[in-house]
């Protein structure tokens, strides 16, 4: 293995001495854990996006858990997602009682299929088994063709929640993602290999008063103060009442102002990956490798560099590609697995075969080096590794 202090990682966090004060700013004030940095770095990220309403909760996936439940996805429901994503894209339907299933890749963005979503929506109508929630996963920070996708949900009456988990900063035609323009929500993630990071976290954006007031009793116990919902009267100003069964997916206020202050570099942070993946696109076009495809009516937040390899034309295995590239100290990663293939998916049924594109996907796929702080000199130090190994 590489030496670690020469190791150039897939993903990295870029903190700022302001990111460092802001944290500490908190530390030293009355409110640590639910106190104001919350609900800054909640309005924050919805007048970014343009969203009315956003709730932080500790991660992206009770984001997407309490999503699913604040449309009442439930016990004999079903919720479709794609099979290239990390599995909590997924396991939020499971965790809620629903049926899960998947919506193969279009091989040129590696997002959801919109061609194949409309054919397997015209099965399922027929066979009277049409999901309740789709997630479209905007994979890699570039936006799935979101237009077509709502037209489809009011033709066949399924919810909407976009999981965004990375891209932050990213648009589409013209708006920023999170504006839930053709969603009913929008999930985002701030993991630290994210485009902005609270370490751990994440939001859930929505237009929909009603679906905002579930959503921060979901995240808090199913516990409102409200008092247009106390049922009955109210015994003082100390009163609250458990409405349903929440959990405690609450975000803390160090992680928030952490959140709040990379926030006002979140532009910075995209321009800065918009122009390292240019480089990319430069210096390894020559090589025996498939690169991004953008769509025109995405603009992405570029939280990934996926390269495919051309496999046909390297005289090596995809596996001998990756080690070798770890092995000279480049932290390549594989975005991802796809979920039908795991062993706890394939025990609900689900085989090798079932979804082809997305596996094909798979066989030549890797994830190089891209975040904020990788200069030019990594960066070069990952295309002459690759080019060493391909050539």
């Amino acid at each position: 293995m590489a030496n670690y202090f020469n190791f150039i990682p897939y993903g990295r966090q870029s903190i700022s001495q302001e990111d460092i004060d802001a944290v500490i700013e908190v530390l030293r004030s009355d409110w640590i854990t639910q106190g104001p940095a919350i609900e800054r770095f909640e309005q924050a990220v919805a007048n970014y996006c343009g969203a009315k309403y956003a709730v932080a909760v500790s991660n992206a996936t009770t984001a997407l858990h309490i999503a699913c439940l604040a449309v009442d996805l439930g016990q004999g429901d079903i919720l479709w997602t794609s099979p290239n994503t990390f599995v909590a894209s997924a396991n939020c339907g499971l965790y809620c009682g629903a049926k899960v299933d998947f919506v193969d890749i279009n091989p040129n963005t590696y997002n959801l299929s919109v061609d194949e979503l409309e054919r397997k929506l015209t099965a399922a109508e027929k066979q009277s088994c049409l999901p309740k929630v789709l997630i479209p996963v905007h994979f890699a920070g570039q936006s799935c063709e979101m237009e077509h996708i709502a037209a489809l949900s009011q033709r066949y009456g399924f919810k909407i929640i976009e999981d965004a988990s990375h891209a932050i900063g990213g648009s589409y035609q013209g708006q920023h993602i999170g504006s839930c323009q053709f969603s009913d929500m929008v999930v985002f993630s701030f993991h630290a290999v994210k485009i902005i990071t609270t370490g751990e976290g994440g939001m859930v954006l929505t237009n929909q008063e009603e679906l905002y007031q579930r959503l921060i009793r979901l995240r808090s116990h199913g516990i409102t103060r409200n008092p247009d919902l106390i049922q009955g009267e109210s015994h003082g100003s100390w009163y609250y009442q458990q409405l349903e069964l929440g959990f405690n997916y609450r975000m803390t206020d160090i992680q928030a102002a952490l959140g709040a202050s990379q926030m006002q570099r979140l532009n910075e942070f995209v321009e800065r990956r918009q122009l390292i993946a240019q480089r990319y696109n430069h210096l390894l076009q020559d090589l025996p490798l498939i690169l991004p495809w953008q769509h025109p009516d995405s603009e992405s937040s570029w939280h990934l560099y996926v390269i495919r390899l051309k496999l046909d034309k390297i005289n090596k295995t995809h596996r001998q590609i990756f080690e070798e590239l770890r092995s000279a100290g480049i932290g390549m990663n594989l975005h991802y697995i796809p979920v039908h293939t795991q062993p706890y998916y394939q025990k609900l049924g689900f085989q090798l075969g079932d979804f082809p594109q997305v596996e094909q996907y798979y066989e030549k796929a890797i994830t190089i080096p891209l975040y904020y702080g990788l200069n030019e000199e990594s960066q070069d130090k990952v295309v002459v590794s690759l080019r060493e190994s391909l050539i």
